[in-house]
Parts: structure tokens; C-alpha cells; sequence
């Protein structure tokens, strides 16, 4: 029942009791008499000149306070109250009496205003759009608990210039669908529907710039990017450009530093005059302050650099909170790109060297990071930094491999970070190494696509203009969403989800604005694309399965590859409809070497066998399929668990700048409350084991955290990382101590 209260004076108290009553009905299994008692007094004292919205709050912070680990479900009160309280500012802003209608008006008004792109009103027609209306489902609000329904208000809602909100969730969700899927030529209606099923069940999640961006004037629906800035004062200035107009539109940056020469190289062949990369972040932190996302949060962006790289030392340092100010580049995250060869001396205890990429360039002829090792302990990477070693012309400096493994150690625990990169694995599972090379991964470690310098080639005048020619590089960008695990495998629609899933994900390619070209030409080289997940340890739960165990190892394990399975298949599908992407002949989809190296293609395995004879022939759409986001944000939305990672408590306060709310974890009763065990009391050893058994089955990579006490031990700590790389890991993300808070990158919360 849709009780709205009319902004008068006088309000309707009778009404807004009785949607109380109705709304405690609904969970019997709460102890409701004291909050009835409770509320009927607050609504029969609640003066009447003042504005509804306030009763509205007190009858939600009453149902909150209640909220506890035995008693959870009062999330559902507060959520389905503050929904009444959405409902009524918006029919108020809208002038409409009823709450979901007018979908047409809505979109006539906000383009009017320049918020909604008036693309929706062109490719729409009004029958089309009532239509949609009418396959709005507002019970479907009732699936948000209040933390989720709150942060989707406060982030996503669509408010005009002055701040009134005039969308609604189900709305937003329409939108969203009807946006991704404006230019389908077969079966558009049906596919707009399907989009709204899945979102609107909380199947799954688009990522942030997506959710906030779609149907709008402004912004960008991409995630995030990764530049590889050139050894050139033009490249290096022009890549902090690119990397403002990015962070402007809403998107989180990797940039790779790897390239540029090191403290003391030369210039011009004048001697001793580099000042290395520190400055170059110090520029880039600057930008990352003052070019913010839309003015919602300041700009994210990483910093990767190799462990060869002269300057490793002083990069690792940029963190910390002691020492010279004028070398921290405090508001950079930073990440380090590891080759296998690293991994062996610092177990072995051995000695490595650092070089000036600059004077290899000069001296070897090569670039060394345009290596990899093809095979564990054998490959072109460790020949090449051999070569270097033994070259008596290149300058070089011996250090401990252990010393700088503490460097990075102390770093981890004192600011979360350096993110790890192992190149050499990440490179050996390419898909597409017959286009290029990966140099580092983004901010949030879960995408790993072929990326290049873009160079300028010559600047002249023409009729007066100035004319600027330049040699576009892989400028990396990725699409993200996520399924929702527990709602998905629960409601059993996987399949069904990810075929859409990859439709919509496909379609953000061809619909964005990217405002760096470079990155525009990338991305329809490659239309990439990473579906990911939520909700795993919500999951884990929910089966009944301890997360420290081989029956969840092997859960993960089966589970990923059929996501895996349904994931290729759905691009393939889709190839055979629209084209597979430019770059696909040679690639390893082409060759079916991406299925050999997983062994997919077993001669017991019929399914994988006869998908690898589809993509060799009708090809497939995406050259990269999977990716698993942090999505802290929208798997709170979807009243679910973030990413792959365990919960910190049973039972928290989710705290943002202008409110703090009680959280209980998903679907938490006297069944799952024994298997939500702390993230910091889990055996971090099981974690990496579930993750490499994913991994596998992922062709990019996954946002995956460390979880570790402020006490731990160096050689505990150093055993993860090497049980991580040794195990397949291709990236890991934060070391988060108990006593060190992380920033989160939003851009990927998908």
C-alpha cells in the first residue's frame, strides 16, 4: 500500500501509523509491542508545523536502535520507512500524487534541466517508455536493508541543480537499463527488461560511474584507466592531461611510471641531472587533489613502479608518515610490479639489481620491461636482466633482494600499501600477447589488459590552427559489474545473468564519452570488459561452509569456472550477432591456447571442448571477459558482502561524513551466525588457496586483501606473499593491518 502524506500542515497521523503496523506485519519474528508503543507516541507528540521529514527520522532511528545480532531484520523497518520518506519527496518535487508513475514526464523534466541526455527521448518512443513503466516492480524496494537503501539515495538517485531528488530506485535501475540498451537493434524491449530484472532483483551491480552516470549529460560510465606515461618531458605532461580529464569525469587511474629514467640518469646526455620519478608524482598528487571526481571525492589515482627500477627505494618510501615531505606523495596510492626472478632471490636471500631503465634503453638496445618469463624459472625476462647484470658499460646497484622486500613490508603495514603486480604471471595467462605487453595492473589490481606509451610524432601550423600528430598507445580502460552471489546462485539465474550481464557490460564500449582518445581507440580495439562478483563469504554462509576449509576451496574452484564457462560463452554468442573485436585473430581465444592453459580441454571435458571450437570459429566479442572489483559500495547496496573478502564483524556501524548506522551481516541468524567468522582471526593461508583456485578461472585478475594483526611477524608477513605468488596470484591488493585505515577506490566498486 502506497500511504503518502500530503505536505500540509497537518499531517495524516492515522496514516503514517498504520504504515507501521504494516510494515512490522510483515517480520512477526520481531518483538514489535515496545516499538509500537514507542512510535505511536512519537507520531500522536509530533507537532504538527513541522516538516514530515523529521518524524520520518525519528521513526527510523527508533527502528535502528533496535537492530542487533538476534534481531537483524529491523534493517527491513527502517529501510521500508525511509522508502515512504523517498516516495513523498519525490511525489513532492514532482508534483504527481502517486509514487512510480509518470516515467515519460520524468524524463521530459530532467532534460529539460540538462541532467537526463535527451538520447533517451529520441531513441524512446512514449508508448516504449509507459510500457516500461508499467514493468516497474516497486515491491522490489522492499529487497533493500537500510544501510543499502540509504547509500543509494544519498549517492545514486538522480537530484536536480539544487539538490531535490527526483528518481526513484526502480527508476534509477530503468534508466540504467534503458540507457545500455538504446542502440540494440533485435529484441530492444526485451533486453531493456531483462537489464531492469537483473538490477532490480539485486542480481548484480553496475559499477559506480555507471550506476551514478547512465542516462545523464555528464560524466562517463567507465571504471578505470591505465596510462603508460613515456620517458619524455612532452609524454609525461601530456599524460597529466589525460589523467585530469579522466579523474574530472569520475574515473580511478593506474598509471605505469616504469619507463621513466631514474634519480642521477642522464638528459641530453648531460650527466646526473634526472631527477628521477618522485617529482613526476609529486605533479601527479597534485592532480589527484585538485582534480576531483565530479566534486564527490578527490581524484584516485595509483602510481606502479618495477622492483629493478633505480628509484624502488625512495618510491616505497613516498607513503610513509616520517621523513622528507617534499618526497611523500601521501594522496597516490602506489603499486610494484614483481618478476618471478625477484620472488627466487628473496627466498633464496640472494643479491639484486637496480638499473635506470633510461640506460638500458641506451646500452642494451632492449627495454627490460618489455620482458616476461614464459615459464617458471626459465624465460626471456631473467636472460635479459642478466645480460644486464653482466654488462660492465651499464651503471647498477647490488642491494639485498630482502631489503627491499622489508622496504615494501613496512610500507604494507604502515599505509596498506604498495599493491603487488606479479608481471610474469599475469603476462604468461595473456590472452592477448600477440598485441602487447602488461606493464601493471589499475588502482584496484583486478584489471590486466595489453597497454603502450602514446608518443607525439610531430606538431606544425596549418591555416593558422596548431596541429598536433600522435602515435595512440593501449590506453587501458575498464567496464565493470558484478553478480551478486548468494541472490543469484539462491534464486539459481547465473546463466540467465551473465548473458545479459555481458550485453549491458558490451554496450557501455559503444555508448561512452571517454574524454582521452587514445583510451576511445583502446577500447574498441579490445572491448573489454570485467564481470565480476560480490557476496562470496555472504555465500559461504549461507551453503553452511567454514572459510577455512577444502570444501570452500574447492566451492571456489567450481563455482569461478562456471562463471568462467557462461562468460565466454555469452561473448561468444554475442560475436556471432555483432563481430568478435578487432584484435581477436592470433589471439589465444583464436588459437585456443586460452583454453590448453587452463586445461578446459581435457578430453573428458565434452562442454569446454565443443565452447573452444565455437570461439575458434565464430570468435568472440570480448578480449577480456572477467575481472573481481573491491565494490565495497554497491554490495552494501545489494545488502550483501563486499567482493571476495570476509567481513570484518557479525555486527558494525557503517560510518560516512554525515551519518553512522548500526550493519549486521547478511541473512545473519542462529544457521550462518557460525560461519561469518572475523577477517582478522581467518588463516590468511585459506584466503590465498581460495583465491588461486578463482584465479584460475578469471583471465584478469582479482582486488584481493591480506588481512593481518598490526603484531604480525615480517616472516609471517613474507610467507603470505610468497605463498601468493608461488600459489598463481596475479596481483594482491591492500595489507590491511588492524591498526592501519585505507582509503577505498570507488571507481571499481561495481
Amino acid at each position: 500500500m502506497n500511504v503518502l502524506i500530503e505536505e500540509r500542515s497537518s499531517l495524516d497521523k492515522e496514516s503514517i501509523l498504520k504504515l507501521v503496523h504494516e510494515s512490522l506485519n510483515n517480520f512477526p519474528q520481531l518483538e514489535g509491542l515496545e516499538f509500537l508503543e514507542k512510535t505511536s507516541r512519537i507520531i500522536s507528540t509530533f507537532p504538527e508545523n513541522k516538516d514530515w521529514k523529521n518524524l520520518f527520522n525519528q521513526l527510523i532511528l527508533e527502528a535502528l536502535s533496535r537492530l542487533s545480532e538476534v534481531e537483524p531484520d529491523w534493517t527491513f523497518i527502517a529501510a521500508e520507512l525511509l522508502t515512504k520518506q523517498l516516495q513523498q519527496e519525490v511525489c513532492n518535487n514532482r508534483k504527481v500524487q502517486t509514487p512510480y508513475t509518470g516515467l515519460y514526464s520524468l524524463l521530459q523534466d530532467l532534460t529539460k534541466l540538462d541532467i537526463y541526455d535527451s538520447k533517451l527521448l529520441n531513441s524512446y518512443s512514449i508508448s516504449e517508455i509507459d510500457e516500461l513503466e508499467s514493468y516497474l516492480v516497486p515491491e522490489r524496494d522492499k529487497l533493500f536493508t537500510y544501510i543499502g537503501l540509504k547509500t543509494l539515495a544519498d549517492r545514486y538517485l538522480t537530484r536536480d541543480h539544487h539538490k531535490n531528488l527526483f528518481e526513484l530506485p526502480q527508476e534509477r535501475f530503468m534508466i540504467i537499463a534503458m540507457t545500455l540498451m538504446q542502440k540494440e537493434e533485435i529484441n530492444r524491449m526485451e533486453h531493456v527488461k531483462e537489464a531492469y530484472w537483473a538490477m532490480s532483483n539485486l542480481y548484480m551491480t553496475v559499477a559506480t560511474p555507471t550506476f551514478a552516470n547512465a542516462g545523464k549529460t555528464y560524466g562517463q560510465l567507465s571504471s578505470c584507466f591505465i596510462d603508460t606515461v613515456d620517458d619524455s618531458l612532452q609524454g609525461i605532461y601530456d599524460s597529466n592531461t589525460d589523467i585530469a580529464n579522466l579523474s574530472k569525469s569520475g574515473g580511478g587511474i593506474g598509471v605505469y611510471l616504469g619507463k621513466i629514467r631514474s634519480r642521477g640518469s642522464d638528459i641530453r646526455g648531460f650527466q646526473n641531472v634526472s631527477s628521477g620519478v618522485i617529482p613526476w608524482m609529486k605533479q601527479l598528487n597534485n592532480t589527484a587533489v585538485s582534480v576531483d571526481q565530479l566534486g564527490q571525492r578527490k581524484g584516485a589515482i595509483s602510481v606502479y613502479l618495477d622492483v629493478w627500477h633505480k628509484d624502488i627505494f625512495s618510491f616505497l618510501d613516498s607513503k610513509l608518515n616520517n621523513g622528507d615531505e617534499r618526497l611523500r606523495t601521501h594522496d597516490l596510492f602506489t603499486g610494484v610490479c614483481i618478476p618471478d626472478l625477484f620472488m627466487e632471490k628473496v627466498e633464496n636471500r640472494e643479491d639484486w639489481y637496480l638499473f635506470d631503465p633510461h640506460q638500458v634503453r641506451k646500452v642494451m638496445g632492449f627495454c627490460l620491461e618489455d620482458y616476461f618469463d614464459e615459464k617458471h624459472g626459465s624465460g626471456n625476462f631473467r636472460n635479459k636482466y642478466e645480460a644486464c647484470v653482466a654488462n660492465p658499460e651499464l651503471s647498477k646497484e647490488r642491494v639485498p633482494a630482502i631489503e627491499i622486500m622489508k622496504s615494501i613490508m613496512k610500507s604494507q603495514l604502515e599505509t596498506g600499501s604498495p599493491f603487488m603486480f606479479y608481471r610474469d604471471e599475469v603476462n604468461r595467462m595473456n590472452p592477448n600477447h600477440h598485441k602487447g605487453m602488461i606493464y601493471c595492473t589499475n588502482l584496484c589490481t583486478e584489471i590486466v589488459q595489453n597497454m603502450s606509451a602514446t608518443t607525439t610524432k610531430t606538431q606544425y601550423v596549418e591555416d593558422g590552427s596548431i596541429i598536433t600528430v600522435k602515435t595512440p598507445g593501449d590506453f587501458v580502460v575498464c567496464n565493470l559489474s558484478s553478480i551478486n552471489l548468494a541472490q543469484t546462485i539462491k534464486n539459481k539465474v547465473l546463466k540467465r545473468l551473465i548473458h545479459i550481464q555481458v550485453r549491458m557490460l558490451d554496450n557501455v564500449i559503444d555508448l561512452n564519452q571517454i574524454p582521452v582518445l587514445q583510451a576511445k581507440i583502446t577500447n574498441e580495439k579490445y572491448r573489454a570488459i570485467g564481470l565480476g562478483t560480490f557476496g562470496w563469504h555472504h555465500l559461504l554462509a549461507t551453503e553452511g561452509m567454514k572459510w577455512e576449509s577444502k570444501e570452500a576451496v574447492n566451492y571456489a574452484d567450481n563455482l569461478y569456472e562456471k562463471i568462467a564457462y557462461y562468460t565466454i560463452e555469452a561473448s561468444a554468442e554475442l560475436a556471432k550477432e555483432k563481430g568478435t573485436y578487432p584484435a581477436f585473430e592470433g589471439s589465444d581465444w583464436q588459437t585456443g591456447e586460452y583454453f590448453t592453459k587452463r586445461n578446459y580441454d581435457s578430453s573428458s571435458n565434452l562442454e569446454w571442448q565443443k565452447l573452444k571450437r565455437k570461439v575458434a570459429t565464430s570468435g568472440i566479442r570480448n578480449a577480456y571477459l572477467m575481472a573481481v572489483a573491491p565494490n565495497a559500495t554497491t554490495s552494501i547496496i545489494a545488502g550483501s558482502t563486499a567482493s571476495i573478502d570476509p567481513i570484518f564483524r557479525k555486527v558494525y556501524s557503517e560510518e560516512k561524513k554525515d551519518y553512522k548506522i548500526p550493519v549486521t551481516a547478511p541473512d545473519l541468524n542462529s544457521e550462518t551466525t557460525w560461519f561469518y567468522k572475523s577477517a582478522y582471526h581467518i588463516d590468511q593461508h585459506w584466503s590465498i588457496a581460495q583465491n588461486a583456485a578463482r584465479q584460475k578461472h578469471i583471465d584478469q585478475a582479482v582486488s584481493f586483501n591480506l588481512y593481518v594483526s598490526n603484531t604480525i611477524k615480517a616472516k609471517a608477513l613474507l610467507d603470505l606473499h610468497i605463498d601468493a605468488w608461488k600459489q598463481g596470484l596475479k596481483t594482491t591488493y591492500y595489507v590491511r593491518s588492524t591498526s592501519t585505515e585505507v582509503e577505498e577506490c570507488e571507481s571499481c566498486a561495481s
